[in-house]
């Protein structure tokens, strides 16, 4: 039986249903190969070659695909279509064994029973073009994360992470609240006057006033507004022009990846994180009661507006019955995709129209059932008539001053039918104005006068940030919803009802980055970036050689800031005795040897003292150290050497009391970082003996312990399960 691997369990089991068990059908679990996750994986000295290894937590997969693989007459890898879906079908057919140039791979943009088939009939080799870019992603990726991530936790605190586009991101929010905190509201009217025609057949309507003297003007006091409040008062409203027309509202592109996740923050109050991984389980398939996996729309990560053929005459048909036919536009609706777009796949949509909502409503929880109906009503609203609109202006005349009003009607739904957005609503509730004409005077009910003052600058949102970076090319539509979670988990940003507030840290983060790598936190930069790998796709660029400009001038960027600011000293190290530089990191100044790294000794400045006494074990001189009994002596190349000494005191000044029961040397009266007495024998480190309690210099008649004398003067053996004890009261005990 031939054996088709896909990433996902869900999957797996929907194309498993579709094909009725003529093919095995198995999940990797996504990537079963990456660069290793502790260490950089990438050889920068080497052409930037990657080195990959197992996933770990992969093996168990790993050896149950290759028994099936072997086992079976093909390997069809169907893993998702687009670069990241290339190169997990790369690393399977690499670690499975499977020939360079065997047709294995296969496609499709709809888990449907047709489109499955049809994949099947038409295999493919794997498209090198596509892995080599995402090849480059991840190089880069890794090489911007792996190197910044310790630089942000050495000058600003543990925890913390950078990434090439995530960073930029952040940055945008930053900026977006500096200009929010920068911003000086001004000052502005407006005026509004309630008007009628003179015979008072009609309803009153509002107009604003716009012009002065034939000029727009802008109202920005009070003297202003009561100085137009007189004029208007003193003259005579005359309905200076009037203009009837017929409007019209094309119907919205079906969904990309970006516009999904900006309609379901917006409509549904959903995160760009949430929308995905409802989306993700729509595409490859919801188990239904009764009915098993199945899968509602077509692929979700795409940047795309085309429509397929066969979906779109779908579409007619499904409009013609629910609709009319007048619903149908005169020609099919096409929609350009933005500039920049990959179009490697549809827009988003439903598999199967006569899946209507309402037929799910039932079979699906909450959150599913909201992405499915706005994706299936943008879809068919996509491929509708234009709405109509009956549209009147009037322009009124008083004096120097003239006053505007707009109304509108809907004339033919069209494809508002189906799909109505807040700017829609808003426009329909203006209604139409009463019939007036030019020259006709109108009587004056009132003037409304209102003090206004311009507002900031909006915080981002899930769906605005998506936006934004969509426009300024950041990044790409899979890694929309990444990006956000991102920052929403480091605690880069915090909600405030949908707005994002960058926390304290998010400020520091982004202004180090700009000040130290302004080409990485460049947005343009990063834009060029993804052209870049775009043009690998396409096959016009090597991917390493995008890496070779990029990382060189990088690396001297990363090497200026990890010494900008360090101040050389007169300190000795106590290690290697080369002088210690002094640096700022995330807790204040600190020395580090300059011999760094044959020599790692770091201290703080305030534990720099060096005492002239030699460590008795390693002979490195000591430091002056301060514990919760005051000061002491340490070794500095602890943990590797833990010796400590009471602080004033040479080892010449030593007091000697005991005699080791191994050398027969005297021992010294030491005292612990804790303040605890101790005995070591003064021959160190030739002798290790050590003791709480004074040595005698004998050792134990019954089994050859040390004898040590307690502090009420009697003898006893340091061997506990030995028992022997003397008392200064009673003579030996025989052994």
């Amino acid at each position: 039986m031939d054996l088709i691997i896909v990433e996902s369990p869900s999957k797996a089991k929907t194309i498993s249903r579709y094909l009725k068990g003529e093919y095995q059908v198995d999940a990797s679990g996504g990537h079963i190969r990456d660069l290793p996750q502790k260490q950089l994986g990438v050889a920068t000295d080497k052409n930037y070659e990657p080195r990959y290894v197992n996933s770990p937590g992969k093996e168990a997969i790993i050896k149950r695909l290759s028994d099936e693989a072997a086992r079976a007459g093909r390997v069809y890898l169907a893993t998702d279509p687009d670069r990241e879906g290339e190169a997990i079908s790369w690393h399977l057919q690499t670690v499975l064994g499977l020939p360079k140039e065997g047709k294995n791979r296969i496609e499709f943009n709809e888990i449907s029973p047709k489109a499955v088939r049809r994949a099947l009939e038409t295999p493919r080799t794997i498209d090198y073009n596509l892995v080599d870019a995402q090849q480059a992603r991840r190089v880069l990726d890794r090489l911007v994360g792996y190197k910044l991530s310790p630089l942000l936790n050495d000058k600003i605190g543990n925890g913390l992470s950078a990434g090439r586009v995530q960073s930029v991101a952040l940055r945008l929010v930053v900026e977006r609240e500096r200009e929010i905190a920068a911003f000086k509201p001004e000052e502005y009217w407006t005026i509004t006057a309630e008007l009628q025609d003179k015979g008072k057949k009609f309803s009153p309507f509002r107009a604003a006033l716009e012009k002065y003297k034939g000029k727009k003007c802008k109202i920005g006091s009070k003297d202003a507004a009561d100085a137009a409040l007189a004029a208007l008062a003193a003259g005579e409203y005359i309905v200076s022009a009037v203009k009837r027309s017929v409007t019209r509202s094309h119907a919205p592109a079906p969904f990309t990846t970006s516009t999904l996740q900006q309609d379901a923050s917006n409509k549904l109050g959903m995160t760009a994180p949430e929308t995905m991984l409802m989306a993700q389980h729509l595409y490859e398939g919801i188990d239904i009661d009764g009915v098993g996996h199945v899968a509602f729309v077509t692929y979700i990560r795409t940047d795309s507006t085309r429509v397929s053929s066969d979906a779109q005459a779908a579409a007619h048909e499904y409009i013609k019955a629910a609709y009319g036919e007048e619903y149908l536009p005169a020609k099919p609706n096409f929609y350009a995709s933005k500039k920049g777009a990959q179009d490697a796949h549809e827009a988003i949509r439903p598999i199967d129209l006569s899946r209507t909502p309402e037929s799910v409503r039932k079979l699906l929880d909450k959150k599913h059932y909201n992405v499915y109906k706005l994706i299936y009503e943008r879809f068919i609203a996509s491929q509708m008539a234009e709405a109509l609109y009956d549209s009147m202006q009037v322009e009124i005349a008083n004096g120097d001053y003239g006053l505007k009003a707009s109304g509108k009607a809907l004339k033919f739904a069209g494809y508002t039918a189906v799909w109505q957005d807040s700017k829609q609503d808003e426009e329909e509730g203006k209604g139409l104005l009463p019939p007036v004409s030019e020259g006709d005077a109108l009587d004056c009910k009132g003037v409304k006068p209102e003090q206004k003052f311009t507002k900031p600058p909006v915080r981002y949102t899930d769906a605005s940030l998506v936006k934004a970076m969509e426009d300024k090319g950041i990044g790409r539509p899979s890694t929309y919803a990444t990006i956000i979670s991102v920052l929403n988990k480091r605690k880069y940003v915090e909600k405030e009802g949908k707005y994002m507030k960058p926390t304290e840290v998010a400020y520091r983060i982004t202004d180090m980055l700009v000040k130290y790598f302004p080409d990485v936190m460049d947005v343009g930069f990063t834009a060029d970036m993804e052209s870049k790998l775009d043009e690998i796709e396409d096959g016009g660029k090597d991917w390493r050689s995008v890496i070779a400009a990029f990382y060189p001038p990088f690396e001297r960027q990363l090497r200026f800031a990890k010494t900008d600011g360090d101040e050389m000293t007169d300190v000795k190290c106590a290690k290697c005795g080369s002088p210690m530089v002094r640096k700022t990191g995330k807790y204040g100044t600190y020395l580090a040897c300059s011999n760094y790294p044959a020599c790692s000794n770091i201290v703080s400045e305030g534990e720099t003292e060096v005492s002239d006494t030699p460590c008795p074990k390693c002979g490195a001189m000591m430091v002056v150290k301060s514990g919760r009994y005051g000061k002491f002596l340490a070794c500095p190349n602890y943990p590797s050497c833990k010796s400590t000494l009471p602080y004033g005191e040479k080892q010449s000044e030593a007091v000697f009391e005991g005699v080791c029961p191994v050398c027969g040397k005297p021992t010294r009266k030491l005292r612990t970082r804790t303040g605890k007495f101790y005995y070591g024998c003064s021959g160190y480190p030739a002798c290790e003996f050590r003791s709480w309690d004074e040595p005698t210099g004998e050792k134990c008649p019954k089994c050859g312990g040390a004898l040590v004398k307690t502090a009420r003067g009697n003898v006893k053996c340091s061997n506990k399960e030995c028992g022997y004890r003397v008392s200064s009261k009673k003579p030996p005990e025989q052994p």
